[in-house]
């Protein structure tokens, strides 16, 4: 896969499909190919797609030891998209992508041509705490061998043995103690808004999805019944539907916002 670089970074992506660019943020520990599977198909006729390695995951080098915060995860994507020439964007995220892709969405208001994100909110809690437990990487280890073999197969070729290890308590570390988005900032996300959850999910209270589907200036939910974080993969065929209906229903606002600021070069 390529890499451009992009500030500090030298960002392994992958790019399919033709149209609008959309650029897709995966969840922490993962990867564009993983989390958003089942969506890819369906994007890929319609956008432009750009799946970018975070910093310390997969292809994309960067050690955790040196810093790892969720601010940088935002600057990270405001170079990605300035090396690639792309003035304006659409942006799909999920968990720490999907936050990634908000805490954008408020600072950038218009270089956003629309936003989706799934399994995210703006609160510190549960998420913090249900994280913590979820990424430790000795937990993982004793309970649940093959996702730590998938992880060292995920992150350790490019950044190194135990990569994977080191990345997790960064993670967690950071989630614990990242800024919050306020209430003025989110009202400052001015693109169209689909916030997706699930009923179930341990980290995201039905309840706090909805209160951020009202705090943006143009959000809509769904909620996934029987379903918990993993909302892409495991409601994908409810998800795709409410995908491919959000794309049309806001296609007129999204280009009006695209002919506003042209794309620089590609």
């Amino acid at each position: 896969m390529p890499t451009i670089r992009a500030a500090d970074l030298e960002v392994r992506f992958e790019q399919l499909g033709a149209g609008p660019p959309l650029v897709a943020l995966h969840g922490a520990t993962s990867a564009g190919r993983v989390d958003f599977a089942a969506q890819l198909p369906g994007l890929a006729t319609a956008f432009r797609v750009y799946l970018p390695d975070a910093r310390g995951h997969g292809g994309t080098r960067w050690d955790p030891d040196s810093g790892f915060h969720a601010e940088q995860l935002v600057e990270d994507v405001k170079a990605l998209v300035d090396a690639l020439g792309i003035a304006t964007v659409h942006l799909l995220g999920f968990s720490m992508g999907g936050l990634t892709a908000l805490a954008f969405a408020a600072r950038h208001p218009d270089r956003v041509r629309t936003l989706a994100v799934a399994g995210i909110s703006p609160e510190r809690e549960p998420r913090a705490s249900v994280v913590r437990k979820l990424l430790d990487p000795a937990r993982i280890e004793r309970d649940d061998p093959v996702w730590a073999r998938q992880l060292a197969s995920r992150h350790d070729p490019a950044q190194g043995p135990g990569g994977w290890r080191r990345l997790l308590p960064a993670i967690a570390a950071d989630v614990a103690t990242q800024p919050l988005l306020s209430p003025g900032d989110l009202r400052a996300v001015t693109a169209p808004t689909l916030v997706a959850c699930g009923d179930r999910d341990p980290l995201v209270p039905v309840d706090q999805a909805w209160r951020l589907s009202r705090q943006v200036r143009d959000g809509r939910l769904i909620v996934a019944p029987d379903c918990g974080h993993e909302v892409f993969a495991e409601r994908s065929a409810l998800l795709n539907e409410a995908l491919a209906g959000f794309y049309r229903s806001t296609e007129p606002a999204a280009r009006a916002r695209a002919e506003r600021h042209p794309e620089v070069h590609r």
